[in-house]
């Protein structure tokens, strides 16, 4: 079993006009393009401003559709990824973000986002220090990856269980789809765990794994249903560790930083974490810019079993995990 291309990523963003120079060379003006942006330039959020879930579908051209599942945005529209941010409180603490831009069909722009990857909050100032144009994507790409925590349990050709930050390229990993393969690239990021970039926590059991199983909001997790308790339609399914989440056996861990680690296969699979069926990295225009630019530039524009994938459509939509009792279906699903 393998997943298709078009699963769609949803980033939590502000639209431009929640977001103003409150002091410096644009004072007044909202938030804009990098090539209208000013170092030292104050930005506070408006005092009603709430964040929006901005759905992406990565394109080849490392430009981004706007999926139909959105609360903010037009469907279908096309999204670029404008500049890097960085902005610093009165605190001294920072706070990188992605400055995204909406087109239409003629190329004239939509609406302006703000993706950060902290929490902002109303009446705080917050002083542009940084505007990077050139490494925006690469930027994204880290948050963008399913990763796995510092600690969590491998499951090894041999059966073995093994910590993933133990794991060495070359190493033989178990899969359930293609048996044993060899790990291609492990790539390694530290984030501030707040706000939709803090991991989730899978209680040991929830879902039969054998313990804790901490993995990135976005992370999909696989099952194969015996029974349709949630009247998905069919039996094999993936689904995102945030949409399970209820406040007891499935909680956001918020708090300092976390490590997270990318696991990459020749192709896309499914392994084992914790006992629990979890997918490996999978290679996008949305997630390639973290890879080494040789190796990038080594397996081309196209990687098979990556991005030509024969199943698609496994996705569970997130309307029908909008339940409390989500990750007790999954699991009476399950049929253990």
């Amino acid at each position: 079993m393998s997943t298709g291309p078009q699963s769609s990523q949803s980033v939590p963003v502000y639209v431009a006009d929640q977001i103003r120079a409150t002091d410096g060379a644009n004072m007044g003006d909202l938030i804009s393009f990098a090539s209208e942006l000013i170092l030292d330039d104050v930005y506070e959020l408006s005092f009603d401003a709430q964040p929006a879930r901005l759905s992406l579908i990565a394109h080849d051209d490392a430009s981004f559709g706007i999926g139909l599942d959105t609360t903010v945005g037009t469907p279908g529209a096309i999204v670029h990824l404008d500049s890097a941010l960085t902005f610093m409180s009165p605190d001294g603490s920072m706070t990188d973000a992605v400055l995204m831009v909406e087109v239409d069909d003629l190329g004239h722009v939509n609406q302006i986002f703000l993706l950060p990857f902290s929490t902002l909050s109303p009446k705080v100032e917050y002083r542009l220090v940084g505007i990077d144009s050139e490494n925006a994507l690469s930027k994204f790409a880290q948050v963008a990856c399913v990763s796995f925590t510092r600690g969590t349990q491998i499951t090894m050709a041999s059966g073995e269980q093994r910590a993933v930050e133990t794991l060495a390229v070359g190493d033989r990993v178990l899969t359930r789809d293609d048996g044993v393969q060899t790990l291609r690239w492990i790539g390694t990021s530290t984030t501030r765990a707040v706000g939709d970039f803090a991991p989730i926590r899978i209680a040991a059991e929830t879902l039969n794994n054998s313990a804790d199983l901490l993995v990135s909001p976005d992370h999909r997790l696989f099952i194969y249903q015996r029974t349709d308790e949630l009247g998905a339609g069919r039996a094999e399914l993936l689904f995102k560790a945030r949409h399970l989440v209820n406040g007891t056996t499935v909680t956001i861990e918020e708090g300092g930083f976390v490590d997270y680690f990318q696991l990459l296969f020749d192709s896309h699979q499914i392994i084992y974490a914790e006992g629990i069926a979890a997918e490996s990295m999978l290679i996008n225009s949305r997630t390639r810019a973290v890879l080494p630019s040789d190796l990038s530039q080594s397996l081309g524009r196209h990687v098979p079993g990556h991005s030509d994938l024969p199943h698609a459509g496994q996705d569970v939509h997130e309307g029908l995990l909008n339940r409390p009792d989500a990750a007790d279906l999954l699991k009476k699903a399950s049929g253990h």
